[in-house]
């Protein structure tokens, strides 16, 4: 894989990001354990030449870590009031690749909370079991984090939408698919402490962390891109105008025989934990959907498709 020279992204957190209140008044966290970390050789993920030992201090083997938008022009709920967040992209998700861009999924059916699992199957013949049980929403909400679901009506209800189902749905498939095959969020890594889904409501932070520090539709208009029904773009200009900022290249997708934008990735390497550390920017190890000679289209958003989100 090919490796950039870019920008170091330490990734912000609010003072009050991880912690929250229980019925009793009692103060707790969903972080997990970092003290042993800090014996630990230091390195970003993917360029460590020794073995990793405690791969709770660094995403192993997934060190190739995506955090993925998507750029849709309606959901299909909006008579429910789920609409897309103005003048921004969406979450689609935080990934662990491979070092080598491959990836593993679902890899730990205890902790599967999602009702729609895609694929269906391993690779086995394995069925992957559709759970039934409480919405992750619930997993927020019992940690006392309702301003989580705030910059989700919460945050992630603002920025992290679903197209053609509730957003929670989605949420809950990010998690199961990916999340699990994070090393990071293993529960191991927690500590004594654990209280269980501590680590699916650090992911969310984690994610919605990822997602501030790539404001995808504001860098693309500084550039001159802003999505229009009447002006084409070329794919070389969408990667430069990234890269002068990032110092990478990422993955963009597009649909209609690449020529319509919808989703972007951008590749990482990180130093430490996804919850706290550092992400610099590596180059795509995915090759665009997007025509590379042809005119892309970045559509206007659907009337009555989108809502405010700032205040």
């Amino acid at each position: 894989m090919k490796t950039s020279s870019a920008l170091l992204l330490p990734l912000a957190t609010n003072a009050l990001a991880s912690f929250g209140h229980g019925s009793g008044g009692h103060n707790f966290h969903t972080y997990p354990s970092i003290a042993s970390c800090t014996h630990e050789p230091t390195f970003f993920s993917c360029e460590n030449t020794t073995r990793v030992v405690n791969t709770c201090c660094s995403p192993t083997p997934g060190g190739l870590v995506l955090a993925t938008q998507f750029w849709s022009t309606y959901t299909g709920l909006e008579r429910k009031g789920q609409k897309l967040p103005k003048g921004s992209w969406t979450i689609h998700g935080l990934w662990p690749d491979n070092c080598d861009g491959s990836f593993d999924q679902y890899c730990d059916l205890s902790r599967q909370y999602d009702p729609a699992p895609s694929p269906t199957n391993f690779p086995n013949g394995t069925v992957i079991p559709v759970y039934k049980g409480p919405g992750v929403d619930t997993f927020i909400k019992h940690f006392g984090r309702g301003q989580l679901l705030d910059y989700t009506n919460g945050v992630v209800n603002k920025y992290w939408i679903n197209q053609g189902a509730l957003n929670e749905v989605f949420w809950a498939h990010e998690f199961s698919k990916h999340a699990t095959c994070t090393s990071t969020f293993d529960v191991a890594c927690y500590g004594q402490d654990y209280k269980r889904n501590a680590e699916v409501v650090d992911f969310f932070d984690a994610a919605i962390r990822a997602f501030q520090h790539f404001p995808t539709y504001n860098l693309l208009a500084a550039g001159g891109i802003v999505p229009s029904n009447k002006t084409t773009y070329k794919l070389n200009d969408l990667e430069a105008v990234v890269k002068s900022q990032t110092g990478a290249t990422p993955f963009f997708g597009c649909v209609n025989n690449g020529t319509v934008l919808s989703e972007v990735w951008y590749f990482n390497h990180v130093f430490g934990t996804e919850q706290f550390g550092s992400f610099k920017s590596v180059d795509s190890t995915t090759p665009s959907t997007c025509t590379r000679s042809g005119k892309i289209w970045y559509p206007e958003r659907t009337a009555g498709s989108e809502q405010d989100v700032e205040k």
